[in-house]
């Protein structure tokens, strides 16, 4: 079983990360069920393992935290949806990169939710959707903005960290890093794209399309579950 978690108020980053770090070692002990948590942050920026410092462009914007999940600099402030995944990753075949895919596929199930086409890109960690309302790049073809980070940790083979949607952020606010490492595109959010999208919508989109994307567990018969 998967319990959901939703937190109304913006959430301190250290004190998500430290609850995370400890449901995934209760996971991998059998003595919790995996967990998904819905949260937002204050405005803050994060730099995953492959970030590069040249990429945090103002540094004294906002508050910085060296996190260990994979990545380069993120961004992450209200109106964005974080969905934190505390889950058994080993139960679930021991595929890492399948894994990440089914996160990918969760995100892009949650947008088309909302008729928004989100899609991979190779050698591009995340979401992105092709922007047909803004004007062609210099090589002719319509731009690319970035909806949906992706980022996780394993630990004993249970996952930390996660994803986060854009809603509703400041979009302005993503100018201080350059995000994932790529400034070649840009950034969008789902109001940005023009929809009336809440974090509740939201919400009930990542619930709906969570069991079609995500395998569930096999029973581990070294812990009994």
């Amino acid at each position: 079983m998967v319990e959901w978690i939703t937190s109304s108020a913006p959430v301190p980053y250290d004190e998500a990360t430290a609850r995370m770090e400890a449901r995934a070692e209760a996971i991998r002990a059998g003595t919790e069920d995996e967990a998904i948590w819905l949260l937002e942050h204050p405005p803050l920026y994060t730099a995953g393992t492959s970030a590069d410092p040249r990429d945090l462009t103002d540094p004294e914007r906002f508050p910085v935290h060296p996190t260990k999940r994979g990545g380069q600099y993120t961004y992450h402030g209200p109106g964005q949806r974080v969905a934190y995944v505390m889950l058994d990753v080993a139960a679930r075949g021991r595929d890492v990169r399948g894994f990440v895919r089914n996160l990918e596929s969760w995100i892009i199930a949650t947008l088309a939710e909302f008729n928004v086409r989100g899609e991979r890109r190779d050698g591009r960690v995340g979401v992105w959707v092709v922007r047909h309302d803004k004007p062609l790049t210099a090589a002719g073809l319509a731009p690319e903005d970035k909806i949906a980070a992706l980022g996780i940790r394993l630990r004993k083979w249970v996952s930390f960290h996660g994803l986060s949607i854009n809603v509703d952020p400041d979009l302005e606010h993503f100018s201080g890093i350059v995000p994932c490492g790529i400034s070649e595109h840009g950034v969008t959010s789902l109001v940005d794209l023009g929809l009336p999208v809440t974090l509740t919508d939201v919400d009930v989109a990542l619930k709906r399309t969570f069991p079609l994307h995500m395998p569930a567990p096999t029973p581990d018969p070294v812990r009994g579950a």
